[in-house]
C-alpha cells in the first residue's frame, strides 16, 4: 500500500467524513430514509428489549439472548447512525480525532458481541431440539450470564488493542476518509508508518472471529438437521424449524453481508462496494432482526398484545378513579353536587342588646 511522504506529515486534529453518494438531488431523500430506519430500528430494538424484560413468559435462555443482540443492534447502529445522517445536512462532516477513536471503539465492540451472541443462540437452538430434558441443567442462568459477558469482554479487549495500536501510528497528508463512519481499512490508507504488522493483527482477528462464530452456527445447524430429519411426526418437524427459522434469517442475512464484504475478489473490490454493503449491516439489519424475530415469532406478538392490553386497562382504570360511576350519575345525582358550606349566624343589634 502506497503511502504518504513523511515530509508532509502533520499532526491530525480532526477527519472529514465522506458521503454515501455526492449527488446533491439525493440527499434530502436519503436523509429522510435513514432517517425512518434509525427510528424502527431504535423503536424495534428498544421495545424487544423492554418486552423481555417485562413479559415473565420471554424470561428463558432464548430470549435472554434476544434482548442482548437487541442491545448490540441498538449499539453499533447508534454509533453510526446520527453521525452519518449529518453528512446529508452539512457542507463538511468533521469528526474530531478523540471521537474517531471512539467510534471505531464502540463499532467494533457491538459488531464483534454481536457475531458471538449470534453463535450462542446457535447453541442455544442445538441444546434445546436435540438435548430437550436436559436443556433446563445445561442453559442454567450461570451458563447463559457466561455465554454472553465473555463476548463483551473479549470484543471490548479486542476493539481497544485495535484501536490504540492503529491511533498510535502517524497520520499524514489528507485527512479526508473514504467512509461514511471511522473504520479500520480506509484509516490505514492514511498512515504515513509501515502498516504491514497492523494489517496482519486486523487480518488475524477479524478472520478468527468471523470463522469461529461461523462454525459454531454450522455445526450447531448441522445437529439440528439430523435430530429433525430422525423425527418421526411431521408435525414435530414444523415445531423444531419453526423454533430455529427466525434465528436462521437473522444470521443467513448478518452473515452473508459480512461474507460478501470479506470473500470479494481484490479487482471487484472497491471502497463504494463496501459503502453499500457496510450501509446494510450497519443500518437495515439492525432494523430487520426486531422484525424478523417480532412477525415470525409467536410468543413475542403474544406477550406485545399482553402488555399493550395491560397498559390500556390501567389507563382505563386510572380514568375511571377520577371519573364517577354511571350508576352514581344516574341514581344519586345529588351526592356529586359538591358540600354546601356551614351556614355562618349572625347576630342582629337587637338580641345583642337583649344579651345586654
Amino acid at each position: 500500500m502506497e503511502k504518504h511522504n513523511h515530509t508532509a506529515m502533520h499532526k491530525v486534529t480532526e477527519f472529514v467524513l465522506t458521503r454515501i453518494t455526492d449527488s446533491p438531488e439525493l440527499q434530502a431523500p436519503l436523509f429522510g430514509i435513514f432517517l425512518v430506519i434509525y427510528l424502527v430500528t431504535v423503536t424495534g430494538n428498544l421495545g424487544m428489549v423492554i418486552l423481555t424484560h417485562l413479559d415473565s413468559k420471554l424470561h428463558t435462555p432464548m430470549y435472554f439472548f434476544l434482548r442482548h443482540l437487541s442491545i448490540t443492534d441498538l449499539g453499533y447502529s447508534t454509533v453510526i447512525g446520527p453521525k452519518m445522517m449529518v453528512n446529508f445536512v452539512v457542507h463538511k462532516n468533521t469528526i474530531s480525532y478523540n471521537w474517531c477513536a471512539t467510534q471505531l471503539a464502540f463499532f467494533e465492540t457491538f459488531i464483534i458481541t454481536e457475531l458471538f451472541i449470534l453463535s450462542a443462540m446457535a447453541y442455544d437452538r442445538y441444546v434445546a431440539i436435540c438435548k430437550p430434558l436436559l436443556y433446563v441443567v445445561i442453559m442454567a442462568q450461570k451458563v447463559c450470564w457466561a455465554l454472553v459477558l465473555t463476548p463483551y469482554l473479549y470484543s471490548t479487549f479486542v476493539s481497544l488493542f485495535l484501536t490504540l495500536k492503529l491511533f498510535k501510528l502517524s497520520f499524514c497528508g489528507s485527512n479526508v476518509i473514504s467512509y461514511f463512519y471511522c473504520d479500520s481499512v480506509p484509516l490505514i490508507s492514511l498512515l504515513c508508518s509501515d502498516t504491514h504488522e497492523l494489517e496482519l493483527i486486523i487480518l488475524i482477528f477479524s478472520g478468527c472471529n468471523l470463522l469461529c462464530s461461523l462454525l459454531i452456527v454450522l455445526v450447531s445447524y448441522m445437529f439440528i438437521l439430523v435430530a429433525i430429519l430422525r423425527m418421526n411426526s411431521s408435525k414435530g418437524r414444523y415445531k423444531a424449524f419453526s423454533t430455529c427459522s427466525s434465528h436462521l434469517t437473522a444470521v443467513v442475512v448478518f452473515y452473508g453481508t459480512l461474507l460478501f464484504m470479506y470473500l470479494q475478489p481484490k479487482s471487484s473490490h472497491t471502497f463504494a462496494v463496501d459503502k453499500m454493503a457496510s450501509v446494510f449491516y450497519t443500518l437495515v439489519i439492525p432494523m430487520l432482526n426486531p422484525l424478523i424475530y417480532g412477525l415470525r415469532n409467536k410468543e413475542v406478538k403474544d406477550a406485545s398484545r399482553s402488555i399493550t392490553n395491560s397498559w390500556s386497562s390501567l389507563k382505563l382504570m386510572s380514568i375511571e378513579s377520577v371519573m364517577p360511576s354511571s350508576h352514581l350519575i344516574l341514581c344519586h345525582p345529588l351526592l356529586l353536587l359538591p358540600p354546601i358550606p356551614p351556614t355562618i349566624r349572625v347576630f342582629s343589634s337587637e338580641s345583642t342588646l337583649h344579651m345586654r
